[in-house]
C-alpha cells in the first residue's frame, strides 16, 4: 500500500485530468522509497511477515530486542516451539500499539513461568509474526510528506538543465540542486531512526 494516493497528489498539484496518473503513481513509489531510506524505517505493512531471532544474542534478560519496527504482534513462538499467549509478555514501549508507536522489545512478564529458550540451536530459534512497520496506518505527517515529495518530484521533471547536482546561476536566476525539500525533511525529522 502506498503512503498516499494519486488523487491526493493531484489535488495538491491542482491537476484535474488523468493524463499523468501513471507518472504520478511512479513518483509516489519513488517518494515512499526516499522517505523509507531517509528515516531508516518502513511506515506501513500490507501483510504479516515472520522474522526469526537468536535466542542468545537477541535476548537481554527477559527482553527480546527487535531489529526493526513492529506495528503489532500476531504471534510469538519461543525457541522450544511454544506459542506465547498475550498474557505472558508485554511490549516496550508498553502502549506502543495504542499510541501508534512501533514495538521495539517483547518482554516476558515477571509472573509468567517461562524464559526465552531454544531446543537444538539458538540461531533463528524465536519467531515473531506480525506487520513489520512503524504502525498499522501511515502517520498523517508522513502521508503529507509523501504528497509534498511526490509533487516536488513531479515538478522536477521540467528541470532539464543538466546541472541537477550543483547550484547554477544563469543571469538573474539561481537554480538550486535537487535535494529533498526542507519542509519534507522537517515533517520526517521526528521519525528518523538513528543508525
Amino acid at each position: 500500500m502506498a503512503y498516499t494516493t494519486i488523487q491526493a497528489a493531484k489535488d495538491y498539484l491542482g491537476i484535474t485530468t488523468t493524463t499523468d496518473d501513471s507518472l504520478i503513481g511512479g513518483f509516489i513509489r519513488s517518494a515512499q522509497a526516499w522517505i523509507d531510506r531517509h528515516c531508516h524505517r518502513t511506515f506501513e505493512a500490507t501483510a504479516d511477515t515472520e522474522r526469526t531471532f537468536d535466542a542468545l544474542y537477541d535476548v537481554i534478560g527477559d527482553a527480546l530486542v527487535l531489529d526493526r519496527d513492529l506495528a503489532s504482534i500476531t504471534s510469538v513462538t519461543n525457541g522450544d516451539g511454544t506459542v506465547l499467549t498475550a498474557a505472558q509478555y508485554v511490549t516496550e514501549p508498553r502502549n506502543a500499539v495504542v499510541d501508534g508507536l512501533p514495538i521495539q522489545e517483547i518482554r516476558i512478564r515477571s509472573d509468567a513461568d517461562i524464559t526465552w529458550t531454544y531446543d537444538d540451536y539458538h540461531e533463528n530459534a524465536i519467531t515473531v509474526d506480525g506487520p513489520w512497520a512503524y504502525s498499522l496506518s501511515v502517520p498523517y505527517d508522513v502521508e503529507q510528506a509523501c504528497v509534498r515529495l511526490t509533487a516536488w518530484l513531479y515538478r522536477q521533471r521540467e528541470n532539464r538543465t543538466g546541472d541537477d547536482d550543483r547550484t547554477v546561476i544563469a543571469g538573474n536566476a539561481t537554480i538550486l540542486p535537487t535535494t529533498m525539500p526542507s519542509d519534507v525533511a522537517a515533517y520526517l525529522k521526528p521519525y528518523r531512526r538513528k543508525q
